[in-house]
């Protein structure tokens, strides 16, 4: 719709040039928005006063020389100037009754967009070290990260998911150590628990799984050899762990990518040396330091230590190196908050390799305040200090929890309340808007059963011209606006753009169906009626899947 207004001002920009009311025929980018208030017409355009400066005129004047040239009718019902010079549209209600035979015959293509172009971009996300289970941090990144690429993919991206294992590194040899000492101690041996290594109880189940399957005599093995073997069973099993736990959770991934594997290719290795023979990396005191300084960070950072073991931005630099080596034109990564002093230099890294900045880009996902009734609450778990995503999960539902990490922009922090994700009313957004679908479905169910009603009478919209109550417009209007709405949150990568778009059209939704009847005594606006109810049933449909979150049919 914004588009044909957009077609009307221009072709009214031109006649007014031809015709010798403007001076000039430049066309400025101009915006066509809804207006805050419905007495303010459907639509607005700032054309006149972003064309003064063009026009050397006054803005009201302009728009006067415009309107001048617009013919009303059809679905153009009136047109105003407003303020200094907004020029206001005012449909006809039947303007808005093609939406429904659009939603019916797109079904689950209604909202999506071709604004991506095909262009191959990769979201890496979660990639939380194999050292223990995911917690509810991490949740949150992986419902962000996991809607993101779905709402990139549904507005025409050529999207990867991508979770980066760090399977090396000292935080690997850490937990191989963590399981060997708890291992020890479970032979008898009296041993001090290092403060730096890992505690949770599922340190200990693994060294009960060790001892299990190797026997006691595993403790009499070389310390390094043992530690080894300890790292690489538990990193798997973790690993599996949290693989099971992101597939309870919804979010499945095109390739896990192990870090070790940059070693093992020599990826981290050619790295280095590559930015060597361009003086970007240099030596000093035994240390090798990337000039991430020329390209905007606050300081240079060593990339090997003088122990010669390489730093973990030693092998990011390599991994991102590789990633954009694979073709892709974007790379995202979404990272926790924590990490927001790590970006200068991951952007310098990818400059200095040839691309361009904007070509790399970093979410930065912020805490979740775990709530119990409204007050703090700090979850019981086996697993350590913290609250893991699968007892997050075990408790409210993968649904639930998806759509409250969801339910504000990722660079607020979240207030995420247990209970209220469990109520099963009104108050609770996904209970609310998961209604309007299975709601929905019911009144189809009872046109079909109790009406004599065949989907066929309904599938394509008839007697639409019906439709004109101020809710069932206002329905429309919103319906119509599912696209612009998944743009929207594609270019910004904010996925709670659609959250709100979800609770503004249940909203709508709950308002209308407690006004109006859908199945009537008149069959004709019966069939109107579920046409347009179907429609909002598909658009809901469409909306939470990009969210990852299920449309039931029943509640």
């Amino acid at each position: 719709m914004k588009q044909q207004i957009k077609k009307i001002v221009l072709d009214a920009a031109k006649k007014a040039f031809k015709n010798g009311v403007l001076p000039s025929d430049e066309i400025p980018e101009m915006e066509i928005e809804e207006p805050r208030h419905q007495s303010q017409g459907d639509y607005a355009t700032n054309f006149a006063m972003v064309s003064a400066s063009l026009q050397k005129m006054a803005p009201r004047k302009i728009a006067d020389s415009l309107v001048s040239q617009i013919e009303i009718g059809g679905w153009v019902e009136k047109v105003e100037i407003a303020g200094p010079g907004f020029i206001n549209f005012f449909l006809s209600k039947e303007a808005w009754h093609p939406v429904v035979d659009k939603i019916l015959g797109q079904d689950k293509r209604y909202g999506a967009s071709t604004i991506g172009k095909n262009e191959k971009v990769q979201v890496e996300f979660v990639s939380a070290n194999p050292t223990g289970p995911l917690h509810v941090g991490h949740g949150r990144g992986a419902a962000v990260g996991d809607s993101v690429a779905n709402i990139l993919s549904f507005a025409g991206f050529d999207v990867q998911k991508e979770y980066y294992i760090n399977d090396s590194g000292r935080q690997i040899r850490t937990l191989g150590t963590s399981v060997y000492l708890r291992l020890i101690q479970k032979t008898g041996k009296q041993i001090d628990f290092p403060d730096e290594c890992y505690k949770g109880d599922y340190i200990n189940d693994l060294a009960d799984q060790i001892l299990e399957q190797e026997g006691s005599s595993f403790s009499q093995k070389d310390e390094g050899e043992a530690i080894s073997t300890c790292a690489k069973f538990a990193a798997k099993k973790i690993l599996n762990s949290i693989k099971e736990d992101l597939s309870r959770f919804g979010v499945t991934f095109d390739q896990w990518f192990s870090e070790q594997s940059l070693y093992d290719t020599g990826r981290v290795q050619k790295a280095i040396d590559d930015f060597k023979s361009k003086d970007l990396i240099y030596e000093e005191d035994g240390a090798l330091w990337f000039r991430t300084q020329d390209f905007g960070d606050e300081k240079n950072r060593v990339v090997v230590r003088n122990n010669g073991l390489t730093t973990y931005f030693a092998s990011d630099i390599a991994y991102h190196m590789e990633k954009f080596e694979r073709g892709f034109d974007k790379v995202i990564d979404v990272w926790g908050a924590d990490h927001h002093g790590y970006i200068k230099r991951i952007d310098a890294s990818v400059v200095a390799s040839g691309r361009e900045s904007q070509q790399f880009e970093v979410i930065l996902v912020q805490l979740v305040n775990l709530l119990r009734g409204g007050k703090p609450f700090q979850m019981s778990t086996r697993a350590g200090e913290f609250v893991t995503l699968k007892d997050i999960v075990d408790e409210v539902g993968k649904d639930a929890a998806r759509f409250m990490f969801l339910s504000r922009s990722y660079d607020s922090g979240l207030d995420f309340d247990l209970e209220l994700a469990k109520q099963k009313n009104s108050d609770n957004p996904v209970y609310y808007v998961q209604y309007v679908h299975a709601r929905i479905t019911g009144i189809l169910l009872k046109a079909k059963q109790e009406g004599g009603i065949q989907d066929i009478d309904f599938q394509k919209g008839k007697h639409l011209e019906l439709l004109n109550t101020i809710e069932e417009i206002q329905l429309l209007k919103i319906l119509n606006a599912f696209k612009e709405n998944v743009e929207k949150s594609a270019k910004t990568r904010h996925p709670h753009v659609i959250f709100t778009y979800l609770m503004t059209l249940a909203s709508a939704f709950h308002g209308y169906y407690n006004k109006h009847k859908v199945i009537t005594d008149d069959r004709q606006l019966t069939l109107a009626r579920l046409s347009l109810v179907l429609g909002v049933k598909k658009v809901i449909r469409n909306a939470l899947t990009l969210l990852g979150v299920s449309a039931p049919e029943r509640m």
